[in-house]
């Protein structure tokens, strides 16, 4: 299985590093595992819906 860094998954998503990083730390991306203070994330994971945003 092929790795991404935050900074990777945020060009890959276009959303920001900290919010990739917030998204792993509350367990909301599955499989993204903590590497010392690196955050690894499956590259063929999808990007999980914004619940601040209305979906009508």
């Amino acid at each position: 299985m092929q790795y991404l860094t935050t900074t990777e998954m945020a060009e890959k998503w276009n959303i920001s590093r900290r919010r990739v990083a917030e998204l792993c730390r509350n367990e909301r991306i599955d499989g993204a595992i903590l590497k010392g203070k690196t955050w690894l994330i499956p590259s063929n994971v999808t990007k999980p819906e914004d619940p601040r945003k209305n979906h009508n």
